[in-house]
């Protein structure tokens, strides 16, 4: 699905360097790496404050701690996404409010979210999901009108970029409150290992979030609020520093292996009579984190299968939806009707994508795609 070795292959020599003066100087915790990839990916995602982190789910959880919900609070998240978006909330004992998504881009329902308002709501997780963003101008509106906080779910989406309807741009996590990311390994911006970040414009909550990462202190031995300890070792911030030089270049590529493989399928299938293929909102560019088909009539798990027989891997993120995940029934507050997500997880399965994804590896998944709807 990845292949992390080639692309590593590229930029080997960065890398090893990067690694080395690590290893070198022994300042494997917050040394002056971490400093100088936050100040690059802040410059790259426009100047707001960034604050490294341990993972995605961190990142998260850090985001509503610094918020100060409290238990029973209601939070607005899209029912078809990975867990880690709605985990954090039941994990500080709020209420995850699960709303329906929209069929073509598979991200959060504006219609859905203005329905499941209630007097308790306090804020929205609104996941550019897959690697596009939301359409955050209705999303930020509806926020200001109810006093909500908005926190930006950017693990799949980093380097989208999401236009306002005055032509103004903005990078995906920077419109919300909060935007949180992931520099899992198999993501846009991965490094070698686990990793995450938070970025915000404002000045106070961002001193409150570096406090919370760090044992709530801001100066050593004196804790000021409940924290936790989640920070970004200095190893996998070398090997970012680098990779954030080249992340535009990532992201060119996974789209142009996307848009090969749309055309493609088109051809084989122009009447969509099995494959449908993403749809890349007018609002928003599309980084591609994932390149994901809805399979029609029932055939996705044998499409899945026929795939694995002639060598070619594919994925299904995400075959259940959060509101039928065990864990969620007891917490959660399913917000009109979630059809769409259910349909969603019924019918989605991923091809492969990555940076170094070649068009004759892609003529022989093509390929195989082919065979299997001529047969059916």
């Amino acid at each position: 699905m990845v292949d992390l070795h080639g692309q590593y292959l590229k930029i080997k020599d960065e890398i090893d360097s990067g690694i080395r003066s690590v290893i070198d100087s022994c300042a494997f915790i917050n040394g002056p790496q971490v400093k100088d990839f936050t100040a690059h990916l802040s410059e790259y995602m426009g100047g707001c404050h960034v604050i490294t982190c341990a993972n995605g789910t961190d990142a998260l959880q850090i985001a509503l701690m610094a918020l100060g919900l409290k238990p029973g609070d209601e939070v607005i998240v899209p029912a078809f996404t990975y867990v880690a978006s709605a985990e954090v909330i039941g994990l500080l004992q709020l209420t995850p409010v699960m709303v329906d998504v929209d069929y073509d881009t598979f991200n959060i329902s504006v219609e859905a979210m203005k329905k499941s308002l209630t007097t308790k709501t306090k804020a929205i997780i609104p996941v550019h999901l897959f690697g596009q963003s939301c359409n955050m101008a209705p999303i930020l509106e509806f926020a200001k009108e109810h006093g909500l906080y908005v926190i930006e779910d950017n693990a799949q989406a980093i380097g989208s970029e999401y236009t306002f309807s005055d032509g103004r741009k903005a990078k995906t996590g920077t419109m919300g409150t909060i935007g949180c990311t992931s520099f899992f390994p198999s993501k846009n911006l991965g490094c070698y290992g686990d990793g995450g970040a938070l970025f915000t414009n404002d000045d106070s909550l961002a001193e409150c979030i570096r406090m919370i990462a760090n044992h709530g202190q801001k100066v050593k031995y004196h804790h000021s609020v409940i924290g936790c300890n989640s920070r970004l070792d200095t190893i996998q911030a070398a090997v970012l520093d680098v990779k954030l030089k080249h992340l535009d270049e990532y992201c060119t590529a996974r789209h142009t292996a996307a848009q090969y493989y749309t055309h493609a399928i088109k051809q084989i299938d122009p009447v969509e009579r099995l494959f449908v293929t993403p749809v890349e909102a007018s609002y928003s560019t599309h980084v591609y984190h994932q390149y994901t088909l809805k399979i029609k009539g029932g055939h996705r798990d044998a499409l899945k299968a026929y795939l694995a027989d002639n060598g070619v891997p594919s994925m299904i993120y995400y075959p259940l939806p959060l509101q039928e995940q065990d864990a969620f029934k007891p917490i959660t507050r399913a917000s009109g009707s979630l059809d769409v997500a259910k349909e969603c997880a019924d019918s989605v399965l991923s091809l492969p994508m990555h940076t170094e994804l070649t068009h004759d590896v892609q003529n022989m998944i093509l390929n195989s795609l082919e065979s299997f709807i001529n047969a059916l």
